[in-house]
This record gives C-alpha cells, structure tokens and sequence, in this order.
C-alpha cells in the first residue's frame, strides 16, 4: 500500500506530550496498538510537513473542483 492508495482500515490517533519529554503519537486499529515517541524538534517538523501536505492536498481538491466546472466558495 502506497501514500496515495485508498483504505478502509479505521484507526484511533491520539497525540500528546509523555512524562520523558518526548511527544508521542498513539494509533490504535482493532488489531494493533503503534506508539510512536519523537522527541520536541523532530514533531515540530513532522506538524510542518502535516500543514505543507494540507496546504498541497487543498490546491489539489481546488484544482478538481475547476477542472469539473465547479465553483469554489
């Protein structure tokens, strides 16, 4: 499974600071339990490249809505 394919696997994200300092993301699906620890500086990139693939992923859905006649609010 690649970036851009499609899934239907439902998970649980939860995201916060733990008592070493570290900044934790916890994803949960039925069947596995992913606890992944960054420390500070390297989860202000990963919320930098969250905000750039938003921003991309806006142009994008924004670029299809034109490309079918629609018109953007």
């Amino acid at each position: 499974m690649g970036i851009d394919s499609e899934s239907d696997v439902a998970a649980n994200l939860q995201i916060g600071p733990t008592s070493l300092g570290m900044v934790r993301l916890y994803i949960a699906t039925e069947t596995v339990e992913l606890p992944l620890d960054f420390d500070p500086d390297e989860a202000e990139e990963i919320a930098e490249e969250l905000r750039a693939s938003a921003a991309r992923a806006r142009a994008m859905k924004g670029a299809a809505g034109k490309e079918k006649g629609g018109k953007r609010r």
